[in-house]
């Protein structure tokens, strides 16, 4: 058994040397290439960008080959294509509509003559009338009623600092140039992770699941 495990072992290496070696192979021939264009200044092509973006994404000794420019270049360059990916892409869909006018007037009047009436409440009456809209749009035009002055937010989280949990979402990308949502919370006493997920699709339900 001892015997089987270090020969396991042995191949993994083996072949894990020989795929940095033919990392290390291609790398060093595409810079080669670069060299001999007839150019004064190092000419980098948009091609020449996209292969190291995407070899330092799968080789983890990448910076070791690299002559023609330093790590950090080839780091920018991923944030380039990622910006000029996503810019291009929000192009295509128009943003969100703006609400009626009508429908605006009547959440501030239905919170305004109902004050103890909450955003869930108001949204379910506009749709008894036949308009279907967000909760995030009623808290958007709702009546904001004064409140009576209470403890500043300082004082709040002195007291109860160790019962509080914060939760955020923020994101990552990937080299396939794909945005993963990372869902976290942190208890405010010790600064500790309590909980985290991660998600291509954030919907509400699945963010409920996570808190419960």
């Amino acid at each position: 058994m001892q015997f089987t495990k270090l020969f396991f072992i042995a191949l993994f290496k083996i072949f894990s040397c020989k795929a940095d070696l033919i990392a290390e192979n291609i790398s060093l021939r595409q810079q080669l290439a670069i060299y001999k264009r007839k150019h004064k200044r190092i000419p980098i092509k948009n091609s020449d960008r996209l292969f190291w973006i995407f070899i330092s994404k799968f080789w983890s000794k990448w910076k070791s080959a690299l002559i023609i420019v330093k790590p950090a270049t080839v780091v920018r360059w991923h944030k380039n294509l990622f910006k000029i990916y996503w810019c291009l892409k929000s192009r295509k869909k128009p943003g969100r509509p703006k609400i009626e006018t009508e429908i605006r007037r009547l959440i501030r009047k239905l919170s305004q003559e109902n004050p103890k009436w909450g955003v869930p409440h108001i949204k379910s009456e506009l749709a008894l009338l036949g308009y279907d809209v967000a909760e995030s749009t009623v808290a958007k035009y709702i009546f904001k009623h004064p409140k009576p002055p209470s403890q500043t937010w300082r004082t709040f989280l002195k007291n109860h600092a160790a019962d509080i949990v914060a939760c955020d979402f923020f994101s990552i990308y990937t080299v396939t140039l794909r945005v993963y949502y990372v869902f976290i919370m942190l208890r405010h006493s010790d600064r500790k992770i309590v909980h985290f997920n991660i998600t291509q699709n954030p919907t509400m339900e699945w963010t409920l699941q996570q808190i419960r």
